[in-house]
Protein backbone atom coordinates (compact mmCIF):
# COMPACT_ATOMS: atom_id res chain seq x y z
CA UNK A 1 0.00 0.00 0.00
CA UNK A 2 1.45 3.33 -0.98
CA UNK A 3 2.61 5.79 2.01
CA UNK A 4 0.18 8.65 1.12
CA UNK A 5 -2.54 6.30 0.80
CA UNK A 6 -2.13 4.58 4.15
CA UNK A 7 -2.03 7.97 6.19
CA UNK A 8 -5.29 9.06 4.52
CA UNK A 9 -6.52 5.96 5.81
CA UNK A 10 -4.76 6.17 9.17
CA UNK A 11 -5.89 9.78 9.58
CA UNK A 12 -10.01 8.87 8.75
CA UNK A 13 -9.90 6.02 11.23
CA UNK A 14 -8.54 8.95 14.14
CA UNK A 15 -11.00 11.20 13.05
CA UNK A 16 -13.90 8.19 14.12
CA UNK A 17 -12.11 7.25 17.05
CA UNK A 18 -11.88 10.70 18.02
CA UNK A 19 -15.57 11.18 17.47
CA UNK A 20 -16.54 8.29 19.14
CA UNK A 21 -14.65 9.17 22.27
CA UNK A 22 -15.72 12.55 22.49
CA UNK A 23 -19.16 11.51 22.60
CA UNK A 24 -18.46 8.95 25.37
CA UNK A 25 -16.82 12.11 27.18
CA UNK A 26 -19.96 14.19 27.21
CA UNK A 27 -20.25 17.83 25.91
CA UNK A 28 -18.55 18.77 29.36
CA UNK A 29 -15.39 17.76 27.44
CA UNK A 30 -15.85 20.30 24.94
CA UNK A 31 -16.95 23.46 26.72
CA UNK A 32 -15.40 23.58 30.68
CA UNK A 33 -12.68 21.65 31.39
CA UNK A 34 -10.77 20.64 34.08
CA UNK A 35 -7.46 20.48 34.68
CA UNK A 36 -7.35 16.60 34.01
CA UNK A 37 -9.88 17.14 31.16
CA UNK A 38 -7.71 19.66 29.73
CA UNK A 39 -4.41 17.13 30.17
CA UNK A 40 -6.95 14.76 28.36
CA UNK A 41 -7.68 16.97 25.71
CA UNK A 42 -4.11 17.27 24.72
CA UNK A 43 -3.18 13.83 24.66
CA UNK A 44 -5.70 12.19 23.06
CA UNK A 45 -4.97 15.02 19.93
CA UNK A 46 -1.24 14.17 20.20
CA UNK A 47 -1.65 10.10 20.27
CA UNK A 48 -4.15 10.88 17.02
CA UNK A 49 -1.75 12.67 15.26
CA UNK A 50 0.63 9.87 16.04
CA UNK A 51 -1.84 7.26 15.09
CA UNK A 52 -2.62 9.45 11.80
CA UNK A 53 1.39 9.74 11.03
CA UNK A 54 3.68 7.38 12.67
CA UNK A 55 4.45 4.65 10.11
CA UNK A 56 5.69 2.12 12.48
CA UNK A 57 4.33 -1.21 12.44
CA UNK A 58 2.59 -0.68 16.29
CA UNK A 59 0.87 2.46 15.47
CA UNK A 60 -2.09 0.53 16.41
CA UNK A 61 -0.95 1.15 20.08
CA UNK A 62 -1.99 4.40 19.84
CA UNK A 63 -5.70 3.24 19.85
CA UNK A 64 -4.85 1.14 23.04
CA UNK A 65 -3.83 4.51 24.64
CA UNK A 66 -6.58 6.80 23.76
CA UNK A 67 -8.50 3.85 25.14
CA UNK A 68 -7.05 4.11 28.27
CA UNK A 69 -7.45 7.84 28.67
CA UNK A 70 -10.82 7.59 27.94
CA UNK A 71 -11.14 5.30 30.51
CA UNK A 72 -9.62 6.99 32.85
CA UNK A 73 -11.48 10.09 32.11
CA UNK A 74 -14.83 8.04 32.18
CA UNK A 75 -13.64 6.93 36.12
CA UNK A 76 -12.75 10.15 37.22
CA UNK A 77 -15.82 11.82 36.25
CA UNK A 78 -17.90 8.80 37.96
CA UNK A 79 -16.11 9.73 40.99
CA UNK A 80 -16.74 13.24 40.49
CA UNK A 81 -20.26 12.45 40.49
CA UNK A 82 -20.24 10.19 43.34
CA UNK A 83 -17.91 12.31 46.01
CA UNK A 84 -17.66 16.13 46.75
CA UNK A 85 -14.40 15.44 47.89
CA UNK A 86 -13.09 13.94 44.65
CA UNK A 87 -14.72 17.15 42.78
CA UNK A 88 -12.68 19.79 44.90
CA UNK A 89 -9.78 18.01 44.29
CA UNK A 90 -9.68 17.24 40.94
CA UNK A 91 -11.64 20.17 39.92
CA UNK A 92 -10.62 23.29 42.74
CA UNK A 93 -12.69 25.31 44.66
CA UNK A 94 -14.04 28.81 43.82
CA UNK A 95 -12.29 31.71 44.76
CA UNK A 96 -13.96 34.47 46.10
CA UNK A 97 -12.34 37.87 44.61
CA UNK A 98 -14.45 40.55 45.87
CA UNK A 99 -16.66 40.94 48.91
CA UNK A 100 -18.44 43.91 49.87
CA UNK A 101 -17.00 46.18 47.24
CA UNK A 102 -13.76 45.35 48.64
CA UNK A 103 -10.86 43.50 46.22
CA UNK A 104 -9.49 40.34 47.79
CA UNK A 105 -5.89 40.99 47.35
CA UNK A 106 -4.27 37.86 48.39
CA UNK A 107 -7.30 35.68 46.72
CA UNK A 108 -6.36 37.40 43.72
CA UNK A 109 -2.61 36.17 43.85
CA UNK A 110 -3.56 33.02 44.64
CA UNK A 111 -4.92 32.97 41.50
CA UNK A 112 -2.10 34.66 39.49
CA UNK A 113 -4.76 37.29 38.46
CA UNK A 114 -3.33 41.00 37.69
CA UNK A 115 -5.92 43.97 38.82
CA UNK A 116 -5.84 44.92 34.63
CA UNK A 117 -7.49 41.28 34.39
CA UNK A 118 -9.83 41.39 36.96
CA UNK A 119 -10.96 44.33 35.42
CA UNK A 120 -11.36 43.44 32.03
CA UNK A 121 -13.43 40.37 33.20
CA UNK A 122 -16.07 43.07 35.49
CA UNK A 123 -16.15 44.95 32.61
CA UNK A 124 -17.41 41.95 30.20
CA UNK A 125 -20.53 41.43 33.22
CA UNK A 126 -20.86 45.14 32.83
CA UNK A 127 -19.43 46.24 36.44
CA UNK A 128 -17.06 49.23 35.36
CA UNK A 129 -17.20 50.04 39.42
CA UNK A 130 -15.53 47.86 42.34
CA UNK A 131 -17.78 49.50 44.44
CA UNK A 132 -21.03 48.58 42.82
CA UNK A 133 -19.80 44.95 43.21
CA UNK A 134 -21.08 43.20 46.54
CA UNK A 135 -19.45 39.59 45.35
CA UNK A 136 -17.23 38.07 42.75
CA UNK A 137 -15.88 34.80 42.57
CA UNK A 138 -13.42 32.73 40.04
CA UNK A 139 -14.77 29.45 39.66
CA UNK A 140 -13.14 26.67 39.57
CA UNK A 141 -13.36 26.63 35.35
CA UNK A 142 -11.82 29.88 35.34
CA UNK A 143 -14.72 32.13 34.73
CA UNK A 144 -15.62 35.17 37.05
CA UNK A 145 -19.23 35.50 38.10
CA UNK A 146 -20.11 38.83 39.92
CA UNK A 147 -23.26 39.79 41.88
CA UNK A 148 -23.41 43.57 41.34
CA UNK A 149 -24.86 45.58 44.52
CA UNK A 150 -29.03 45.33 45.52
CA UNK A 151 -29.01 49.40 44.19
CA UNK A 152 -27.54 48.87 41.16
CA UNK A 153 -29.00 45.56 39.66
CA UNK A 154 -31.38 46.31 36.69
CA UNK A 155 -34.73 46.92 37.78
CA UNK A 156 -37.58 44.19 37.00
CA UNK A 157 -40.82 43.06 37.28
CA UNK A 158 -40.75 41.36 40.75
CA UNK A 159 -39.13 44.49 42.47
CA UNK A 160 -41.99 46.62 41.27
CA UNK A 161 -44.67 43.74 42.54
CA UNK A 162 -45.90 43.81 39.52
CA UNK A 163 -47.24 39.98 37.97
CA UNK A 164 -45.69 39.49 34.03
CA UNK A 165 -47.11 35.78 32.09
CA UNK A 166 -45.20 33.41 31.89
CA UNK A 167 -42.68 33.24 28.60
CA UNK A 168 -42.48 29.99 26.69
CA UNK A 169 -39.19 29.65 23.81
CA UNK A 170 -39.97 31.19 20.53
CA UNK A 171 -40.53 28.69 17.98
CA UNK A 172 -38.68 29.03 14.57
CA UNK A 173 -41.04 28.38 12.05
CA UNK A 174 -39.18 29.36 8.68
CA UNK A 175 -35.36 28.97 8.04
CA UNK A 176 -34.09 29.84 4.51
CA UNK A 177 -37.69 29.43 2.94
CA UNK A 178 -38.02 26.30 4.26
CA UNK A 179 -41.29 25.85 6.71
CA UNK A 180 -40.96 23.85 9.49
CA UNK A 181 -43.70 21.65 10.02
CA UNK A 182 -42.54 20.20 13.19
CA UNK A 183 -41.87 23.89 14.84
CA UNK A 184 -45.44 24.85 13.78
CA UNK A 185 -46.81 21.72 15.17
CA UNK A 186 -44.99 22.32 18.50
CA UNK A 187 -47.26 25.33 18.91
CA UNK A 188 -50.21 23.96 17.40
CA UNK A 189 -50.97 26.02 14.36
CA UNK A 190 -50.97 25.24 10.62
CA UNK A 191 -49.26 26.15 7.23
CA UNK A 192 -52.75 27.99 6.62
CA UNK A 193 -52.06 29.84 9.38
CA UNK A 194 -48.87 30.93 8.89
CA UNK A 195 -49.23 31.71 5.11
CA UNK A 196 -52.54 33.85 6.41
CA UNK A 197 -50.07 35.46 8.85
CA UNK A 198 -47.21 36.27 6.14
CA UNK A 199 -50.24 37.63 3.58
CA UNK A 200 -50.63 40.14 6.81
CA UNK A 201 -47.40 41.43 6.10
CA UNK A 202 -47.27 41.53 2.33
CA UNK A 203 -44.47 38.91 2.08
CA UNK A 204 -43.51 35.65 0.75
CA UNK A 205 -42.38 32.36 2.37
CA UNK A 206 -39.37 32.69 -0.63
CA UNK A 207 -38.49 36.10 0.86
CA UNK A 208 -37.65 35.14 4.40
CA UNK A 209 -34.32 33.98 6.06
CA UNK A 210 -35.83 33.67 9.28
CA UNK A 211 -39.76 33.55 10.79
CA UNK A 212 -40.20 33.24 14.77
CA UNK A 213 -43.48 32.69 16.43
CA UNK A 214 -43.50 33.60 20.29
CA UNK A 215 -45.68 32.31 23.00
CA UNK A 216 -48.41 34.70 22.57
CA UNK A 217 -48.81 33.75 18.54
CA UNK A 218 -47.35 36.61 16.83
CA UNK A 219 -44.86 35.92 13.86
CA UNK A 220 -41.72 38.14 13.61
CA UNK A 221 -39.67 37.57 10.09
CA UNK A 222 -36.53 38.62 8.74
CA UNK A 223 -36.25 39.04 5.18
CA UNK A 224 -33.17 38.11 3.02
CA UNK A 225 -33.82 41.78 1.66
CA UNK A 226 -33.08 44.15 4.79
CA UNK A 227 -34.04 47.49 3.17
CA UNK A 228 -37.50 46.02 3.02
CA UNK A 229 -39.32 47.09 6.59
CA UNK A 230 -41.59 44.50 7.56
CA UNK A 231 -44.34 46.53 9.68
CA UNK A 232 -44.48 44.86 13.63
CA UNK A 233 -47.87 42.73 14.31
CA UNK A 234 -50.40 45.12 15.56
CA UNK A 235 -53.38 43.19 16.92
CA UNK A 236 -52.28 43.18 20.93
CA UNK A 237 -51.64 47.13 20.28
CA UNK A 238 -55.42 46.90 18.59
CA UNK A 239 -57.15 44.74 21.53
CA UNK A 240 -55.51 46.91 24.32
CA UNK A 241 -56.60 50.39 22.93
CA UNK A 242 -59.95 48.51 22.07
CA UNK A 243 -59.71 48.15 26.27
CA UNK A 244 -59.29 50.70 27.50
CA UNK A 245 -61.90 52.58 25.08
CA UNK A 246 -64.56 50.03 26.93
CA UNK A 247 -63.36 51.02 30.51
CA UNK A 248 -63.36 54.86 29.35
CA UNK A 249 -66.95 54.68 28.04
CA UNK A 250 -68.32 52.43 30.64
CA UNK A 251 -66.92 55.80 32.95
CA UNK A 252 -68.55 57.93 31.18
CA UNK A 253 -71.94 56.70 31.59
CA UNK A 254 -71.53 56.60 35.12
CA UNK A 255 -70.41 59.99 34.90
CA UNK A 256 -73.34 61.11 32.42
CA UNK A 257 -76.60 58.79 33.54
CA UNK A 258 -78.77 60.28 36.13
CA UNK A 259 -80.60 56.76 37.39
CA UNK A 260 -79.13 55.62 40.38
CA UNK A 261 -79.08 51.83 39.49
CA UNK A 262 -77.57 52.56 36.31
CA UNK A 263 -74.85 54.45 37.26
CA UNK A 264 -74.24 52.43 40.19
CA UNK A 265 -73.55 49.35 37.71
CA UNK A 266 -71.18 51.55 35.14
CA UNK A 267 -69.64 52.07 38.20
CA UNK A 268 -69.00 48.47 39.05
CA UNK A 269 -68.61 47.59 35.32
CA UNK A 270 -65.81 49.94 35.36
CA UNK A 271 -63.61 48.79 37.92
CA UNK A 272 -64.28 44.80 36.77
CA UNK A 273 -62.81 46.39 33.34
CA UNK A 274 -59.67 48.12 35.71
CA UNK A 275 -58.83 44.90 37.06
CA UNK A 276 -58.82 43.19 33.89
CA UNK A 277 -56.38 45.76 32.16
CA UNK A 278 -54.84 45.11 35.17
CA UNK A 279 -54.20 41.34 34.59
CA UNK A 280 -54.07 41.81 30.72
CA UNK A 281 -51.54 44.71 30.09
CA UNK A 282 -47.98 42.64 31.40
CA UNK A 283 -49.10 40.48 28.08
CA UNK A 284 -50.46 43.36 25.86
CA UNK A 285 -48.34 46.07 26.68
CA UNK A 286 -44.91 43.75 25.80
Amino acid sequence: MPTWLEIVLRTLLAVVVLFVMTKLLGKRQISQLSFFEYITGITIGSLAAYISLDLDANWFLGLVSISVWVACSLIIEFLQLKSKKMRDFIDGKGTVLIRDGKILEDNLKKERLTLDELMEQLRKKSAFKVADVEFAIMEASGDINVLLARKHQPLTPSHLGIKVAPEKEPQTVIIDGNIMNEALATIGFSRGWLQTELDKLAVTVENVFLGQVDSYGQLFVDLYDDKIKVPLPQEKASLFATIKKCEGDLMLFGLTTKNKDAKEMYEQCSKQMEEIIAQLKPVLKR
